[in-house]
């Protein structure tokens, strides 16, 4: 996955090299529509400057024009003769290709001016005022005695590069290094408030309204910061509110449903026909649920609470297991679901009574929600730093997205679970789980079971 500060390196670099190739087809244009016959002008005139010359100092024989023409060629230019006879000279930096184009050759044939710095056709266009060739010169007719010549001109490549040149081409690459690595660090800059944001987004899911962004800004980030930590206090502040709601409603509703619940055996005891004994046992179990739906609530939230008071202790939680197995004998019988485990010796420091809550509830799902005949098989694992426990069952089952709700609060998977249970157990195990620092998993198939596995540090909480 690409990250912001990458798309944004990315875009810049990708910016700057559009522009050179832009600012390059600008360049070649200008230097084609204007500089390169400006250019080619100025090397003829040099050219004719030197072949009068030539004409005026050595009219009856080229042989002493060689030191001349090699004197100009010190000065920055390489130097071409052919001689109507055929014979060559050749002044200053020898060029890498000697062959001359036949309008070239027109210069010592017909006595034409050769342009061949104008007209060439090379398909890097600027570049080709660069080119070390033959072709790529001015060409200006002379004569000497009763011979004809032709000469050849431009400047020398290696020449063109003075000092000023050498300077602004470091002060190109200069400019470039320091503006790609401010770009870098501009981007990184700038996302890191965006990645302090999302960090406290990720915590606000986990509930914590609290994490400190410490952007100090005056831009549109700044302003998105400021928006946020207000976000974050009305967020927790109605958070604070639901909690409490729920803990005054769920300690209000205990007295009533003890009282229903009373009543209602009392009622049993009573001579009544089958009518009015069935509506006292829908009373009774609806208020029973009723009751577990309110305590379960006030757990949860006592556990939402950051101060929450944990009692940790050194805990066999094999023998816990056990334990729970044993107070739900009757209704493995019941329903006649085989149970099997392997539990060995597993003490770890943790809250006993909210761990009882875990193996409890997810006991009580292995049976209400398996076929009849199955099976449940828990087994207790450990690493050098870690205790892995497994509830296993043969039951219903549930498709991925069902499983991947398993512990949102209130979620029950269909009608056929709605007839008994809050859809609070799962969450509330998830919740003691992480309270110890753990991590719990499920993986379902429908109608071949369902497998929790439980995954506590014993290093970490052996520290605490």
């Amino acid at each position: 996955m690409k990250t912001l500060y990458r798309k944004f390196i990315i875009a810049t670099l990708l910016i700057l090299g559009i522009s050179i190739v832009i600012a390059f087809i600008l360049a070649n244009w200008v230097y084609m529509t204007s500089t390169r016959e400006r250019i080619d002008a100025q090397n003829v005139k040099v050219a004719k400057e030197v072949t009068s010359s030539l004409e005026q100092m050595h009219s009856t024989s080229h042989l002493s024009f060689k030191a001349y023409l090699d004197s100009i060629s010190k000065l920055g230019y390489q130097i071409y003769v052919l001689s109507e006879t055929g014979e060559e000279f050749e002044f200053g930096e020898p060029f890498s290709k000697k062959n001359l184009p036949d309008e070239a050759m027109k210069v010592v044939e017909q006595k034409e001016i050769y342009h061949g710095m104008d007209s060439s056709r090379s398909p890097w266009m600027m570049m080709s005022h660069f080119s070390n060739q033959l072709g790529n010169t001015v060409g200006v007719p002379f004569t000497i005695g009763d011979e004809d010549y032709g000469l050849y001109l431009r400047p020398n490549n290696k020449l063109l590069f003075s000092d000023v040149h050498v300077i602004f081409a470091w002060f190109f690459v200069a400019v470039s290094i320091v503006s790609i690595t401010g770009v870098i660090w501009f981007a990184k800059h700038l996302i890191q408030p965006i990645t302090k944001l999302t960090e406290a987004t990720r915590e606000i899911t986990r509930e914590n309204f609290n994490f400190p962004l410490n952007i100090h800004r005056k831009d549109e980030i700044g302003q998105l910061a400021e928006s946020f930590s207000t976000m974050q206090v009305q967020l927790q502040h109605n958070d604070e509110a639901r909690k409490s709601f729920i803990n005054n409603v769920s300690h209000d509703f205990q007295s009533p449903l003890m009282n229903i619940q009373g009543y209602a055996e009392l009622l049993k005891t009573q001579a009544l026909d089958d009518e009015h004994r069935e509506y006292v046992e829908i009373i009774d179990q609806e208020s029973k649920r009723l009751s577990n739906l309110t305590k379960q609530l006030l757990l949860l939230t006592s556990l939402d609470q950051k101060s929450y008071p944990m009692k940790r202790g050194m805990t066999r939680i094999d023998t816990q297991i056990k334990e729970t197995v044993r107070r739900h004998q009757w209704r493995l019988e019941e329903k006649e679901i085989e149970i099997s485990y392997h539990l060995p010796p597993a003490p770890i420091l943790a809250d006993a009574e909210l761990l009882m809550t875990v193996w409890d509830n997810l006991l009580t799902n292995g049976i209400k929600y398996n076929q009849p005949g199955g099976s449940i098989f828990i087994k207790i694992a450990q690493t050098d730093g870690a205790t892995i426990i497994t509830f296993k069952d043969t039951g219903i089952g549930m498709s991925k997205e069902q499983a991947s709700k398993a512990f949102e609060r209130f979620y029950r998977v269909d009608a056929a679970r709605k007839k008994d249970g809050t859809g609070l157990g799962l969450s509330i195990v998830k919740h003691i789980i992480e309270l110890h620092n753990g991590k719990i998993e499920v993986e379902s198939e429908i109608q071949k079971g369902t497998a929790f596995t439980i995954k506590l540090p014993i290093e970490k909480q052996t520290e605490e």
